[in-house]
């Protein structure tokens, strides 16, 4: 479990337009997540 503070694990996901992202490529950069729902989408 991560805590308040911890530096985020690698990961890699696919954007709502199909791409793959991956954490490494925002290195140095603030990133925000938004997860939502899949209902809440056209997938």
């Amino acid at each position: 479990m991560l805590k308040a503070g911890d530096p985020a694990p690698e990961f890699t996901a696919t954007s709502c337009d199909g791409r793959r992202i991956s954490l490494a490529d925002f290195r140095g950069k603030k990133v925000l997540l938004w997860f939502f729902p899949k209902a809440d989408t056209p997938g």
